[in-house]
Parts: C-alpha cells; sequence; structure tokens
C-alpha cells in the first residue's frame, strides 16, 4: 500500500499529458514517500490514452484508469478514489492549475493537521487568483460564498476539486455523482459523516492558451446549467436559504398589510370591505408564507432523513468491507 495517491482526471489532454506527468512525478519525488499517481482518461477522444500508456510503461506507480465513453469529472473521479490504494489520497487538476507543489503541501497539511479533508483554497486570506477571467472569477467568488451559507463545515471553497483526503474516510464515502457536483456532494456527505476539514492558502492560475481562455471565459449554457445545479444544491443542503427567507418575507408583508387595513378600520373608520384589492394581497401574502413555512418543514424533515439514509449506507458498505476479502481489482462503478 502506497502512502499517497494522486489523482487526476484528464479529457483530451494529449497535448500536455506527458509535460504535466513528468511534473506530477517530478513533485511525489521530492516527498521521499512511496506514491502512485492515477491519471483517468475520461473517454478522450484525442491521444491522451495513447499518451498514458506509453507513461505507464515506463513507470509502474503511474497506474491510469480507462474507459470508452466521456462520463464527466465526478464519474472519473469516483474512478480514481475507487481504484487509489495510499494512506492519502489528494485530487487535482489535469491542468495543474494549482501547480504540481500543490501535492505536496495538501499531503504535508493533511499529516500536521491530523484532518480527513484538506482544500485548497484561493478565497482564504493568502490565497488568490492569477489570469482567471472577470466573469468567471467573480461568479466562482460569490457562488463560493453562497455555498459556505449552505454547507456546515466552515470553509471558503465549496466547489474546488484540489483537495486532500485520509484515503479510508474518502473511500468510505457512497459518492453518486458523475459532474462538478461531485465536490459539493464531497463536502455534504463527508460532513454528516463526521469527517474534520481544514483548508490552506492556494493560487489557482489558468495557465490556457489565449484562445481557450476567451472560449472558457463566455458564460454559455452550460456554465448556467453548473450555476442552477449549485443552487439546487445549496437550497436542498440549507432550506431555510430558500423557503424560509421566502416564508419570513411574506407573512412579514401580510401582517404589515392586515396591520395597517386594521388600523384604517379602528382609527379612521374607514370600510375594510372597500378595499377588496388590499384585502386579497394580504391573504395571498399570508397563505404564501404558510405554505413556505410547511415547505420549509418538509424539506428540513427529506433532508435529514437522506443523511439517516447516508449513515446506514455508509455502516453497511464499511461492515461489507470487513467481511470481505481484499482485492486488487477496482470496484466497477457501471
Amino acid at each position: 500500500m502506497p502512502e499517497l495517491s494522486v489523482v487526476v482526471p484528464m479529457y483530451n489532454e494529449g497535448e500536455a499529458v506527458e509535460e504535466n506527468i513528468s511534473r506530477f512525478v517530478e513533485a511525489l519525488e521530492k516527498l521521499g514517500v512511496d506514491w502512485e499517481l492515477i491519471p483517468v482518461d475520461d473517454g478522450s477522444t484525442d491521444d491522451t490514452l495513447a499518451q498514458l500508456e506509453k507513461l505507464q510503461s515506463g513507470d509502474d506507480r503511474i497506474r491510469f484508469v480507462s474507459y470508452a465513453r466521456n462520463r464527466g469529472r465526478g464519474y472519473a473521479l469516483r474512478s480514481g478514489i475507487t481504484a487509489s490504494r495510499g494512506r492519502y489520497v489528494v485530487t487535482t487538476e489535469a491542468d495543474m492549475s494549482y501547480g504540481s507543489a500543490i501535492i505536496g503541501r495538501l499531503y504535508n497539511a493533511l499529516i500536521e493537521k491530523a484532518v480527513d479533508v484538506i482544500i485548497a483554497s484561493p478565497y482564504m486570506p493568502g490565497g488568490k487568483l492569477e489570469n482567471v477571467p472577470f466573469k468567471r472569477a467573480m461568479l466562482s467568488r460569490w457562488a463560493n460564498r453562497l455555498l459556505r451559507c449552505a454547507v456546515t463545515p466552515a470553509i471558503s471553497t465549496v466547489s474546488g476539486m484540489t483537495r486532500g483526503y485520509r484515503g479510508e474516510a474518502i473511500r468510505s464515502i457512497p459518492l453518486e455523482e458523475d459532474g462538478k457536483e461531485i465536490h459539493l456532494e464531497i463536502v455534504s456527505k463527508a460532513s454528516v459523516l463526521g469527517c474534520t476539514f481544514d483548508e490552506i492558502p492556494a493560487t489557482l492560475a489558468w495557465r490556457f492558451s489565449q484562445e481557450r481562455t476567451k472560449r472558457a471565459s463566455k458564460l454559455g449554457w452550460k456554465t448556467v446549467g453548473h450555476i442552477i445545479s449549485h443552487l439546487l444544491f445549496g437550497f436542498s443542503e440549507s432550506p431555510f436559504m430558500l423557503f424560509g427567507t421566502v416564508g419570513v418575507v411574506m407573512l412579514l408583508a401580510g401582517v404589515i398589510m392586515g396591520g395597517g387595513l386594521l388600523y384604517n378600520f379602528a382609527i379612521d373608520g374607514e370600510v375594510i370591505g372597500h378595499r377588496i384589492v388590499a384585502i386579497l394581497t394580504c391573504i395571498f401574502f399570508l397563505i404564501t408564507g404558510f405554505l413556505s413555512f410547511l415547505m420549509y418543514f418538509l424539506s428540513h424533515q427529506n433532508r435529514e432523513l437522506k443523511r439517516d439514509l447516508l449513515k446506514v449506507r455508509h455502516d453497511i458498505q464499511q461492515l461489507n468491507i470487513t467481511l470481505e476479502p481484499k482485492s486488487d481489482t477496482p470496484q466497477d462503478l457501471q
């Protein structure tokens, strides 16, 4: 069993695979521990797989995972984590947007801080963004601020992939997401299962070509889809953010409007029936506020039920691991 496993999802990275893998290997060699590097070819259509096969033949510590169809970052990450054997696991981007030295920093922080999850954060004091388009930077920063209000651990970067994990902890979490939502899923489920978190400041630097940066800076439908899915995750983690807020506003508006109508009736002698529109609006606010609080209660109960089921699944999975003999073959995620 190696001390450290590094999982790197890849999709159509053929042009940079050899250089980036070499930089990862160089960073790992400096740590002076047994390691394995697990690039995950997420159904690339270029020569990524051929490059990985060539690299693996020269170093058996490089153990790539590959499959024919593109399944998404979440599926690739799950595949790599399942295939990992290390006492500690680091996951990071193939484009090296956090650099290669982040591997050692995350590994050392896991040991020094004695936590289950350590996150590289460009949004905490000491962290920063470089060469990231303004719209992308603002969107990411505010999205993480919103998500921070929804999750239990007080972390500044919820959506990033560059993290370190205690191997036993991350492999015991039943993960399901195939897309980028897996980063949120890990934070949520790890928190429910009692994992401990911490962060280290890091620099997120885009190293794309000018043309690729221009394409990536555009907020297309795919980006809008990610925004919506992240918002839905936030609301599911903290139902009060949506239903509670709406309920408070609606009930307050209804009470204020109703109080005004009663004041006019009691002081000025105004006939309330003559203000039918105001009465109906007041009733609408009160009913909407009540229904919003009802939805909040039901959503809260649903969230707690999902968390209880997660704990049961986790306990069953751990029991199966204890009872079944160890195997070197990664679990089939399909």
